[in-house]
């Protein structure tokens, strides 16, 4: 290489915690990896980089560590570091209305350029999510550039060599400059030696020194991701792979010049024109297919990049990210409540009065999606987009509403598949209901404590489930092998046919449990008389009767007391081996009281057959009160009895159960449970299986609580039980 040969480099780092996530996780990872980039940045004035913070981490920050800020402040102010504009809260763009949009995008230019006296003309885009109308979006919010993966230009037959700068894309004449961040430089920093990235870029400078390689990727990876911090920073925190990189980009800055990309596109010209479609990373759209696919399409890719065809590769696409709201019911429900929440903001005049940030809090893109990491899985994530919107609601009815007592009921088709659901709402309580499924409820807002009850996932079968059940496979076969030939077993890690896999805890696959059935409430079971708790949390068990998910009869009557609503459906029951079954009708009618934190459940079940029915009547429900890892202040507590566990994530059998409790003292929400009846009592947690940086682990999602019933009726007998449900605040 010639001595005049230069390359600009471009390197663009995003930092973000989720809505609702732990506050010791934000402070660790600020004491991992955001702290000592900043430390870092100062030992090294010669690097020049672009910043993206989120605006959850930015407040957080402001509240936490405002000295922070202020060291940020100075190095934008000595031009070392150009901030970056996104989405406030980081959202999905395409998935929240326009309006919100172009206001998310506005908070956070504005916050910058109130803190740190800039302009911020780029612009992160969460998980890369980009629609073909993106550019005139982000032209109207005045920004300039961003940046996409690779792939997106892959896609339509691009290669390496011809993203050595930025291309232009407009929608309707509204144009935006977009760099592709390099595949190569993203799998190289941080985990291959520092000197084989100055290598790389020095392999294809040129004499006009025009081009530039632009790499954007997570903050969270130099010292928060496993195995990592000592890694990037050094056991005395003065030393490790960042301080190496950074200590050669500043001794090679005569040829290899570090600018950010906002100032590149002020300097240089578009290498042209490009129209973008539909598309997000590529593993994004790996996981947004269903989920046998999603393992198939996995594998291609392994397949494919060891075989080294790169000339196919660029032109693997997966599915569709707003495929996940077809996914998963939990996606959708939720995505739907945002917009409801929307109409009902806007319409109280969309100011912070009136709910408006709760609203994009309750917009940010963690539980909007599911891949190998995190997404909807996330059950302190997903109750606190849920508390948001209920809290954004709330400012909005009292907006329009005031603080009298209200109720109202509306048939409408809120989650968009064509069928009506029940929408019943108050100034207490909101609670839906999908009678084309079973009558069931799917949520239940505590409206005082702001907080879903039902905010719970359904087991589902996953890609990487595949994946786990291969490694577990081998880890075994090697397990036998070793010890067969005398050696010590092997360590939780081996190699699996797609990747290294790592495990929190071994036969994780024996936890892979997938539901038949949508985790609502108020599900209606009739079992044989041998179904146990073990086999029914497993879903190893024998339906006998014909409502599970099955449609019922709604009717609502408005009173002046409350809301009262009947729900019916005549189906059949089995009753084991070769006899007919029995025509069966279940009636169940609910009242909600006005002004009153409560429920009235009562069942009516009926034997319209011509013999005698014999069996188990269950009433099922699915409960969110953040209660995994034995959390002490979520619990149970059954009146004159003593349990030997009473976390919210215990499984037991109690029986002649008249009351209980279950509750969170930390969310506020106690609700009793009261019964004409007594009853039988199952519980158990709802648990999955789902990957994290750390390898694969389990994550409770909620907890099933079963009331059983022994049934005999005869021909033409009905039996009854209620179920009274009221809430308040554990200490009241």
């Amino acid at each position: 290489m010639a001595q005049n040969n230069g390359i600009h480099f471009g390197l663009v780092i995003h930092n973000h915690q989720p809505v609702g996530n732990f506050p010791w996780v934000f402070e660790q990872v600020y004491e991992e990896s955001y702290l000592p980039m900043i430390e870092a940045l100062e030992r090294h004035p010669g690097v020049r980089l672009s910043l993206h913070y989120t605006g959850s981490l930015l407040d957080w920050m402001q509240e936490a560590h405002p000295d922070f800020l202020h060291r940020v402040g100075s190095l934008v102010k000595q031009n070392q570091v150009e901030m970056v504009s996104g989405g406030y809260y980081e959202p999905i763009f395409p998935s929240i209305p326009h309006s919100d949009r172009l206001a998310q995008i506005h908070r956070l230019s504005t916050w910058l350029a109130a803190r740190f006296d800039t302009n911020a003309t780029g612009m992160w885009i969460a998980e890369r999510v980009w629609e073909p109308d993106m550019p005139r979006l982000l032209h109207r919010a005045g920004i300039t550039w961003t940046i996409l993966d690779d792939v997106h230009f892959k896609n339509v037959g691009l290669d390496d060599s011809d993203l050595y700068g930025y291309y232009v894309t407009e929608d309707q004449g509204s144009t935006v400059k977009v760099f592709a961040t390099s595949k190569v430089m993203r799998y190289t920093i941080p985990w291959r030696p520092a000197a084989e990235t100055i290598s790389a870029l020095r392999q294809i400078a040129t004499s006009d020194a025009k081009r530039i390689v632009v790499m954007g990727d997570d903050g969270e990876k130099f010292g928060s991701w496993p195995g990592t911090r000592d890694y990037s920073w050094g056991k005395d925190g003065a030393g490790g792979w960042v301080e190496e990189f950074f200590t050669l980009l500043e001794e090679n800055r005569a040829w290899l010049h570090t600018m950010p990309p906002g100032e590149y596109v002020r300097a240089y010209p578009a290498l042209g024109r490009i129209y973008i479609p539909t598309s997000s990373y590529i593993e994004m759209t790996e996981w947004a297919l269903p989920p046998r696919k999603s393992y198939f399409f996995g594998k291609l890719l392994h397949e494919l990049e060891e075989a080294h065809r790169a000339d196919l590769l660029q032109f693997m696409r997966g599915g569709f990210w707003r495929n996940f709201l077809v996914r998963y019911s939990e996606v959708n429900n939720q995505h739907k409540k945002m917009l409801r929440v929307h109409d009902a903001v806007y319409l109280a005049g969309a100011s912070e009065e009136a709910g408006v940030l709760d609203l994009w809090k309750g917009q940010a893109n963690d539980t909007y999606w599911h891949g190998l990491f995190g997404g909807i899985y996330m059950g302190h994530v997903r109750s606190a987009i849920y508390h948001h919107l209920i809290k954004a609601q709330n400012a909005a009815d009292v907006a329009m509403l005031g603080t009298e007592h209200w109720q109202r009921y509306e048939f409408t088709d809120f989650d968009c598949d064509s069928q009506d659901e029940l929408l019943l709402e108050g100034d207490l309580q909101n609670l839906y209901i999908d009678a084309q499924r079973g009558g069931t409820l799917f949520e239940w807002d505590m409206r005082r404590s702001t907080h879903n009850l039902l905010c719970v996932m359904t087991r589902r079968e996953e890609g990487y489930h595949q994946v786990l059940r291969d490694f577990e496979r081998e880890r075994r076969r090697a397990v036998a092998h070793q010890q067969t030939a005398g050696s010590p077993p092997a360590a939780d890690e081996v190699a699996s046919p797609h990747s290294t896999v790592m495990v929190k805890e071994s036969d994780l696959d024996r936890y892979l449990v997938v539901d038949c059935y949508r985790r609502h409430s108020l599900i209606d079971h009739f079992f044989d008389a041998g179904t146990t708790l073990a086999g029914f949390s497993q879903a190893q068990y024998e339906e006998y009767g014909t409502f599970v998910e099955q449609p019922y009869l709604a009717e609502v009557q408005q009173r002046e007391d409350g809301l009262a609503v009947v729900l019916t459906r005549d189906g059949v029951v089995l009753r084991g081996g070769a006899l007919s079954p029995v025509a069966v009708q279940v009636k169940k009618s609910l009242f909600l009281p006005l002004g009153q934190e409560a429920l009235l459940v009562r069942y009516t079940v009926e034997n319209k057959g011509q013999t005698r029915l014999q069996t188990r009547f269950g009433c099922e429900w699915n409960i969110n009160l953040l209660g995994g890892g034995a959390n002490d202040q979520a619990y149970y507590a059954i009146d004159g009895q003593t349990l030997d566990n009473s976390h919210f994530d215990s499984t037991g059998e109690v029986q002649d159960v008249t009351s209980f409790h279950i509750g969170n003292s930390w969310i506020g929400q106690d609700l009793g449970f009261s019964l004409s009846l007594p009853t039988t009592l199952w519980r158990f947690s709802i648990e999955t299986v789902t990957g994290s940086e750390a390898g694969f682990e389990r994550n409770h999602q909620g907890s099933s609580l079963t009331l059983l019933w022994p049934l005999v009726l005869e021909a033409g007998q009905t039996w009854q039980v209620e179920i009274r449900c009221t809430g308040k605040h554990p200490l009241a």
